[in-house]
């Protein structure tokens, strides 16, 4: 048996375990740059606010809504998330972590409990040890079990633990789930799906394999047998997938002509970039650098640009992965222009362990003097919270309120961020 164990609404959550005198209240969370909704508690849901609508609207729309607004932190979101995989991880024999907020748990071996109560249990342990609320959801394959947990998160009754045990049950379920709700089929397969009948689960199951493989491949073909009943995704297969190229993109918080400024936000991408590729224990040989100006704005000259940069010998530090994009920006930036928008795509990547040194560029002294910088830095930040310390390229230059001096900022606009509470004592005022 599987489980899939997701948090409810979980940046909201976070921001509320801290703020109990939320509780019941309309909360969002705020992309980066505070540009739109990424996340809603279930009042906004019913209030018919959709995912992903730009803030500026919300407040157009919904004036005396009483909507209380947090810019992302990361910071605790993260730090919270490890609080509740370590919980996990002393009550199943194998975590599976597949997003910041869902873990699947291999739970062979422990067939001869009554799963449905204890499921019950460790959901009441998860919300009493760290004050958020989960959902678990347990069944034979990894697909039923996520939508096992979506059950478990839609119905009290199921007192947020929901068991697909047998046939009955799986079937029962397949009839009365969306097909457009199946993990693994997206929007496009949905109205295809639509087009020749198909608008539940069940109805899908009920196709023949080849039918489903002539038309959805692979993937479709493991989805359809994952909601028969059959594993076919292995749960170890999920964890420490690499990804074969990394990119960060983001809009500024407001349009940028200057350089200078346009910069700062390229390095601080650059330098995400490369910790993505540290944490995956892998290196990149080519880096690609983009910008371009605000496509609504039709009064205003458009362009997008870009350029690449292939390294001799491939690397993860951020130093010289900063230093390239910053060099690409220069040949790319063209002045007069509005920007918009930038970012970073690594690409070539490979194992950092296999690392083919270039015969004539390659400085073996000065890569591990970058490497152990790098090292460092990372260190430090996990210690004290992201960006801790950071380049000096990736800080925002901005004028003091006296017009004269330049104080630096984080390049990332985030007004309505909470503080830290989990991770910093000097979050609470003492009183």
């Amino acid at each position: 048996m599987v489980g899939l164990i997701d948090c409810d609404n979980f940046f909201c959550s976070c921001e509320r375990v801290f703020r109990p005198d939320l509780a019941g209240k309309p909360i969002v969370v705020l992309s980066n740059n505070d540009g739109c909704v990424v996340a809603r508690s279930k009042e906004v849901k019913a209030m018919g606010i959709r995912d992903c609508m730009p803030y500026y609207q919300l407040l157009e729309q919904y004036p005396d809504s009483g909507i209380v607004a947090f810019s992302s932190n990361y910071t605790l979101y993260g730090d919270m998330s490890s609080r509740i995989m370590a919980i996990l991880r002393e009550s199943v024999p194998e975590v599976i972590q597949y997003s910041i907020d869902e873990a699947f748990l291999d739970l062979r071996g422990m067939e001869h409990l009554d799963l449905k109560k204890w499921g019950e249990e460790l959901c009441v342990k998860v919300q009493k040890c760290t004050g958020m609320p989960v959902s678990l959801g347990i069944a034979p394959t990894k697909t039923l079990a996520k939508m096992a947990s979506r059950y478990a998160k839609k119905y009290p009754a199921y007192r947020k633990c929901c068991v697909i045990g047998n046939d009955e049950q799986r079937e029962k379920a397949l009839k009365l789930f969306p097909v457009g709700d199946v993990w693994g089929i997206g929007r496009r397969i949905t109205r295809t799906l639509e087009y020749f009948g198909i608008n539940t689960a069940y109805d899908f199951t009920q196709r023949s394999r080849s039918w489903i493989r002539s038309r959805f491949h692979v993937t479709g073909e493991r989805t359809w047998a994952e909601l028969r009943g059959e594993s076919v995704i292995d749960v170890d297969g999920l964890d420490g997938v690499e990804k074969k190229t990394i990119v960060t993109s983001r809009s500024f918080p407001g349009m940028l002509t200057d350089i200078a400024d346009v910069r700062s936000h390229v390095a601080n991408y650059a330098a995400r970039c490369a910790l993505k590729l540290r944490k995956q224990k892998s290196v990149c040989s080519l880096v690609t650098v983009f910008i371009q100006s605000n496509h609504f704005r039709e009064d205003l000259e458009q362009y997008d640009g870009s350029a690449s940069y292939s390294f001799m010998t491939a690397t993860n530090t951020t130093t010289e992965i900063v230093d390239v994009a910053i060099r690409i920006l220069d040949v790319i930036f063209r002045k007069g222009i509005h920007y918009k928008r930038a970012g970073i795509m690594v690409s070539g990547i490979s194992s950092a362990n296999a690392v083919q040194p270039d015969l004539f560029t390659f400085n073996p002294e000065r890569r591990k003097k970058y490497q152990d910088i790098s090292a460092a830095v990372d260190v430090i930040n996990r210690r004290n919270g992201a960006d801790t310390v950071v380049l000096g390229s990736q800080q925002y230059r901005e004028k003091a309120e006296d017009g004269k001096s330049i104080r630096f900022v984080n390049a990332i606009r985030r007004a309505m961020k909470s503080p830290d509470y989990s991770t910093r004592l000097g979050a609470f005022q003492v009183r």
